[in-house]
């Protein structure tokens, strides 16, 4: 039942009891919380005692809960127990597991990757291996999800877990006993050096270990000789607001000023950098779009209104809302909002929200249809939203962070075809087919990602194998349409194989050329007289 229903439930079940029930009375209850909350306890007790049909409370109370938040904003959230340790796992940077990374291939655990140091890798299980049965249970067909594996492979640190893993080449299943163990979740899915003075560091998701892994990328990029640097914050949700504020203060001198929080019954509090950063010189490209929130429009929100670097991309998501947890009885929690952040010139980052959670979430499809993802131009702030950076340039509140570079969504590569061809995992099962007879000669053949991106070579006989290899999972070759996407799909091809090969970051180093928001950057790093009248302070 939607909350709009069942308050329209709960308004006519009380309806009909004053009507019926004209004995049992309420006083004047005072509007303070006292009164409130015996005026719930009460309706409780006369759903229990007088409705027509049995009824769960505890489950019309979390109900009415969810009902409640629903009325304040987006993002005031009620969670039950267990869903506040899954909620919480990919911010916390760890969880307990056997350390694989997987896919579901032909109804198949394939193994992509063990992570490094974990307790697969150390047994030897490895990318290309099958789990055919875990515990002794068939761990393959139609029955298969992700689900499954999780619930089967993530466990308490300690506990063991027994496999089955078939591997190419060996006759017979190999079994293995892991025993588990407390298993890190990067929040840097990629770090490399685009040229020999620009470093590029990707990150996913704002966690308790996301500051660590950063400063370890750019002390490794500067180990190369990086002078220059592109965070890529394109579709990061956020996290932690101490993590952003510290993130931050890697690019900031001390005691500017980054964000600050306030709520009616929040007093104003200051987050300042403190001087301890590790690239507060060199230039800076914060690379945003529609999907990066929270978090990341504190940083990029700083960066801008200080003029430190520049901001690329499309306009961001727009959540600015800070939310305190509080734990009720039952050990479920209340995410409730009580605070609102603010970019160091004064700006609200939050969009708008009167108009209800449906609407706030079709703010994106709505900015779709309006054009905002093509041009610029289609974007409309009034001038009472209008703040200045340090050096005067104009920036405007109103809901998330415009970009000082505006680059339009990519639709001149694209087409059905392209489109297709992820839509029926083509992609994907290619390169799984590929990798499945070809790793051992790859492996072999090509040592590090460098060697692979200047020796491997997806040739006009290699894209043919694949057209006919897509033609077979039903998407029909289209002459033009292959023509439009060719680079593309050569490059998305290599950068599937070398990430089974190498990890993520392979990924985005392998496809940056066709990356052309990524090459924009790069671009505007390169011409100084350009990056300087952009940004009007460096």
């Amino acid at each position: 039942m939607t909350a709009t229903g069942f308050s329209k439930r709960l308004t006519r079940l009380l309806a009909v009891l004053f009507l019926i029930l004209p004995f049992f009375t309420f006083g004047q209850y005072r509007s303070d919380t006292r009164s409130t909350s015996q005026k719930f306890s009460s309706l409780l007790q006369i759903i229990n005692y007088y409705y027509v049909d049995s009824t769960n409370q505890s489950e019309l109370t979390e109900k009415a809960i969810v009902a409640m938040l629903k009325e304040l904003d987006p993002h005031s959230v009620y969670l039950t127990k267990e869903e506040i340790a899954k909620a919480n796992e990919p911010l916390q940077g760890n969880f307990d597991g056997v350390g694989i990374q997987f896919q579901l291939y032909k109804d198949t655990i394939l193994v992509v990757a063990a992570v490094p140091g974990g307790p697969s890798d150390k047994l030897g299980i490895r990318a290309g291996d099958k789990v055919i049965t875990i515990n002794g249970e068939v761990a393959h067909g139609s029955k298969i999800t992700n689900t499954f594996v999780m619930e089967r492979l993530r466990g308490v640190r300690g506990t063991q877990v027994k496999v089955e893993i078939f591997r190419k080449g060996v006759k017979n299943l190999i079994e293995y006993n892991i025993v588990r163990d407390r298993i890190p979740i990067n929040s840097v899915d990629a770090t490399f050096m685009l040229h020999d003075s620009i470093g590029y560091v990707k990150l996913t998701r704002f966690a308790r270990t996301s500051l660590t892994e950063v400063r370890q990328s750019i002390a490794q990029l500067q180990a190369l000789g990086m002078k220059n640097l592109i965070l890529d914050l394109r579709s990061n949700s956020g996290g932690f607001l101490d993590i952003a504020v510290d993130l931050a203060d890697e690019f900031l001198t001390a005691g500017k000023l980054i964000v600050y929080t306030e709520g009616i019954r929040s007093p104003r509090m200051d987050f300042k950098a403190t001087g301890r950063g590790n690239f507060e010189n060199g230039k800076l490209i914060v690379m945003i779009n529609e999907g990066s929130a929270s978090a990341s429009e504190i940083v990029s929100g700083a960066v801008q209104d200080w003029d430190r670097g520049l901001v690329l991309g499309r306009r961001s998501f727009g959540k600015g809302l800070v939310q305190r947890p509080f734990t009720l009885p039952d050990s479920s929690v209340v995410r409730l909002t009580t605070a609102r952040y603010y970019t160091p010139s004064g700006r609200s980052i939050q969009k708008p929200y009167a108009d209800g959670v449906e609407d706030y979430y079709a703010d994106l499809t709505n900015r779709f249809k309006h054009g905002e993802f093509v041009t610029a131009d289609s974007i409309r702030f009034p001038d009472s939203i209008k703040y200045f950076t340090t050096a005067k340039r104009v920036v405007y509140g109103g809901g998330g962070i415009m970009p000082d570079i505006f680059i339009p969504i990519d639709t001149t590569s694209s087409s059905g075809y392209y489109n297709d061809l992820w839509r029926k995992s083509v992609f994907n099962d290619f390169t799984m087919d590929y990798l499945d007879k070809n790793r051992k000669e790859l492996v072999s053949k090509y040592p590090s990602v460098a060697a692979f991106k200047s020796e491997f070579v997806v040739d006009d006989a290699f894209m043919r194998n694949f057209i006919e290899y897509a033609a077979k999972k039903g998407v029909e070759e289209k002459e033009e349409d292959i023509k439009r996407s060719d680079n593309e799909i050569r490059h998305i091809v290599a950068g599937l194989i070398a990430r089974n090969l190498f990890g993520v970051s392979a990924y985005f180093e392998v496809i940056s050329p066709v990356d052309h928001e990524l090459m924009k950057a790069v671009e505007v790093i390169e011409n100084a007289n350009n990056f300087r009248k952009l940004s009007l302070s460096m």
